[in-house]
């Protein structure tokens, strides 16, 4: 009976140690662990969506230009979501669109200068491609007219608010963070960012 008892006690010991040496998480740590398996990334802008889709059926197809189109505006979308502005909205893909189709456009400039018609029809291929993801996106462009004219109710109104300098002018940073905010006036709309600074310079000097 004395050693059942001795046997005993050590059982409960080594079951103490084991509770001792693996205390439960805490609160924190579970809604830490919860936190991190329930996070996922944002879903694509729709446009985008649909060029990764195009890119399986160009594949199937073996449409070359479209195949290179694709992959190319993919790349650039990669590169910008290892940047501190990644690719999030239709209007940033048109942007991106645009960007890339004027350097396809400069390209076979270069190749008709060059000679080499094979290259160029290559160049104007895929051009093609970009102009008909941009205007099937649904995006709406802004002319400089109408950029303008929002610049100015922007700047009214901050004007009114009293977000100025010391010489009564709006700030440049005031106007341009107001402009581009979620739910802003050019929120979700094709904006040329240089353009769209350079209005807005203008437009709080005077």
């Amino acid at each position: 009976m004395a050693a059942l008892r001795h046997s005993s006690r050590f059982t409960e010991r080594l079951l103490a140690r084991a509770r001792f040496a693996s205390p439960s998480p805490s609160p924190l740590t579970q809604r830490c662990r919860a936190r991190f398996y329930s996070s996922s990334e944002s879903p694509a802008p729709p446009l985008l969506q649909k060029i990764k889709a195009d890119l399986k059926a160009a594949m199937r197809a073996k449409d070359a230009a479209r195949l290179t189109a694709i992959r190319s505006i993919l790349s650039a979308t990669l590169n910008a979501s290892k940047t501190a502005t990644p690719i999030t909205t239709d209007a940033q893909l048109v942007a991106l669109l645009k960007k890339t189709q004027r350097a396809s456009l400069d390209a076979s400039a270069e190749f008709a200068a060059a000679n080499r018609q094979d290259l160029v029809d290559k160049e104007v291929a895929q051009i093609a491609v970009y102009e008909e993801y941009i205007s099937s996106s649904g995006v709406e462009e802004v002319s400089e007219e109408q950029l303008r004219a929002v610049v100015s109710g922007v700047v009214t109104a901050l004007t009114s608010e009293g977000a100025l300098l010391a010489d009564g002018k709006a700030r440049f940073g005031d106007v341009m963070k107001k402009l581009l905010a979620p739910g802003g006036p050019l929120e979700g709309k094709d904006v040329e960012k240089a353009q769209l600074a350079k209005i807005v310079k203008e437009v709080t000097a005077n």
